[in-house]
Order: C-alpha cells, then structure tokens, then sequence
C-alpha cells in the first residue's frame, strides 16, 4: 500500500542558516514579506535578527506581532488583514509553534479565501490553493512547525484547540539556526524540548507508522534523550542536537500523526492555557504505561536509544517500564512537574475527557480508547 510523504522543498541547517533568507527570496522573485513573530520575540531582539539579514539586502518587510502563546481565530484574522494591507507576497514565520500556526492559517486563507472562517480549517480541509509562501524559523526546539503539514488554532468562544492538517500549509523553506534559539530561557527549553520528544514517540507509536517515518523519530529520541540536559544549559552543541532532532521527529510525525498525549494536552492548553510542551510532558509516561502492550517491540528500542543498557536480556514488562522510566528521569531532570494537580480542577473532568476524545489526534492513538478511560487518565495524575 502507498503512503505519502510531505517536507519542506528545502530546508537549511546550522549556525547561520539565516543568511539565506535573502538568497532564497530573491532567487524566488519575491517583493515584500509579512514578518510573524510574537510580541517578546520583537521586544528581546530575536526578531531583529531576521530583520537584519533583510534589511542589508534591501528586501521590504512589514512586522505582524498580534500573536499570543496559543494563537486564537483572532489572531489568524488580524494576520490575513495585515497581509492584505502590506501588499506582500510572502510570510517570514519566526518563533515557536505560535508564529508558525498563525502564518499558516493566514496563509492558507489568503489563496483559499473560501475558508475565511478560520473554523471551517479544522481537521482536513479541503482547500485547493498552497498557501501564501512561507519562510520558517523556528527559535525553539520543539514543535518543529516548520516542517510540518499541521497548525493548532485555539476556539477561545468554545474554549478548544482545533487540530488543522493541511498539505498546502507546508512552509516552502526551513531554516533550523540554532543560534536563533540561544535565547530560549531554561524553562522554554526544557518544555519545548520534551514536546519534541513526545512528538518522535508518539509518531514511532502511532497506529499510521511506517518504517520509513520510523527512522526519523526513533534518530529523534536519540538525539532528543542525549541533547536536552545540555540544550538547558544553553551548550552550543546541545543548541544544535535540539535543533536536528526536533526537525528529524516534524519529518515523521507529520506525516503519520500523534496520539492521545497530544489530545489530552490539546485542551488543557485551551482550557487553562497551560504550556504545550509542559501538558505533554506531564502526561507522557502516563500515556506510554497505557499504551506498552500495545506497541509491539518499539518500548525497547525507545529505551535503548535512550541509553538504557542490557535491553535485549529484558521481557517486555522490563523493557518497557525501563523506557516509561528512562522519560520519567529525563523530564524530572530538566524540571518538568510530574502531575496535573496544580493545573486541572476535578469539576472540569468530564468536559475534559469528552473533548480530548473529540481531538484531531486521538484516532491515530495504538489503542482504542474512550471518553471514561480518557477521564481515568486525567484523574491518575491528580
């Protein structure tokens, strides 16, 4: 049976790769640039990095900061009008999951206006137009957004997060400097990077896995597991492993999809605003004890790229409890809390549950679940 993969047309790699935004937009003819990029970003001179490359090759750009942490229809609204106002042609998407989410729908919406209602972009939409061309890059190492085929866009009025997967959202060119993310605080770090790590073990875990998105995300745990501790404290080349893995697991999982973690971490981020990276991190080993016995033999060769010695001599309740443990240590050792006790409130539970069950990503989960069961996970880590 086929199965399709979609990536970037080019991608740059390595401290400096930003300097070939210029080279990639005139090469392509383009006149003016909408620069996304969220308000700290612009204001701690991130930003002004990218601008500086366009301003000593004359290129004209306008800034479009009206972006919050989980980006809302809003946001996505005020991007399509600000593109329309600049007279661009393309977008610069520079930050985290956030600027890139907003370019994309905005994006998106700017060649197919017919979905002008940012709703009707939820789950696979048919639109018929590649987006507005995009430029992405990335100043965290975690949702690899630059790479991939999807967008979460928060329903503040229904208070939900709608999963869009889209293959016209694809950015046309990535640049993965790390040096755009030596400014990333600790705490970002460490978040964004177990976002990553969840993102290549669920899409080594999903139920749409395939041997070749495989390769991708199982080289991700690796670099992801022996990176982090030194991305924290901001070494150089702990910045650049980051950087590749978070890449490498976008790659894969885009193209298969996720599972539950994302779907229980979905709402609590529209619920509470709680930090992706942090919701998912929380409830990642909790998620892979529910789904061990349905993985196959993938917990061991999780737990061995993570360093954990002698796993070919292991059954699989040792293996497998040996790579739950191997991410407990690692999330505990970068500072991650271990529950949802100061987050979730019992009373939301049900709501909870039922729009976790509701989730884009949830059917690609390696097994079938249920709104009580989702409840029950909620509820363990209370």
């Amino acid at each position: 049976m086929a199965y399709r993969i979609v990536l970037n047309e080019t991608s740059y790699h390595g401290s400096g790769a930003i300097q070939e935004i210029a080279t990639e937009a005139k090469a392509r003819g383009f006149q003016k640039a909408l620069v996304c990029s969220d308000p700290d970003l612009v204001k701690f001179g991130v930003t002004q990095k990218v601008l500086d490359v366009l301003d000593g090759a004359g290129l004209a750009y306008e800034i479009f900061s009206e972006i919050q942490p989980n980006p809302t229809i809003e946001n996505v609204q005020a991007g399509v009008a600000a593109f329309k106002t600049a007279e661009a042609d393309y977008l610069i998407a520079i930050g985290g999951g956030s600027s890139m989410d907003t370019a994309k729908a905005t994006g998106i919406i700017i060649t197919n206006p017919e979905f002008a209602d940012v709703r009707s972009l939820e789950g696979v939409a048919d639109t018929k137009n590649p987006a507005a061309p995009i430029f992405a890059v990335p100043t965290t190492a975690g949702t690899a957004a630059e790479v991939t085929i999807n967008y979460v866009i928060t329903d503040v009025q229904n208070t939900r997060k709608m999963v869009c997967v889209d293959v016209h959202d694809i950015p046309v060119v990535a640049f993965v400097d790390p040096d755009m993310m030596s400014s990333m605080p600790y705490g970002l770090t460490a978040s964004t990077g177990m976002d990553a790590l969840t993102h290549a073990i669920e899409g080594y875990t999903t139920a749409g896995a395939v041997e070749m998105t495989d390769m991708m995300n199982l080289k991700a745990v690796e670099v992801i597991a022996r990176s982090l501790r030194a991305a924290c404290n901001n070494d150089p080349k702990g910045r650049e492993d980051m950087a590749l893995g978070q890449y490498l697991t976008g790659m894969g999982f885009s193209n298969v999809g996720l599972g539950i973690v994302h779907s229980l971490a979905h709402c609590l981020g529209a619920k509470y605003d709680t930090p992706h990276g942090i919701a998912n991190a929380i409830l990642l080993p909790t998620i892979m004890e529910y789904n061990a016995e349905y993985t196959g033999e993938k917990f061991r060769e999780i737990a061995r790229v993570m360093g954990v010695e002698g796993v070919d001599d292991m059954t699989p309740e040792e293996y497998r409890k040996a790579a739950i443990d191997a991410v407990k240590q690692l999330s505990a050792d970068v500072g991650i809390p271990a529950d949802l006790k100061d987050i979730v409130k019992e009373e939301d539970l049900d709501f909870l549950a039922e729009s976790a069950y509701a989730d884009a990503c949830r059917p690609g989960n390696p097994r079938e679940t249920s709104v009580e069961e989702i409840k029950a996970l909620y509820k363990s880590l209370l």
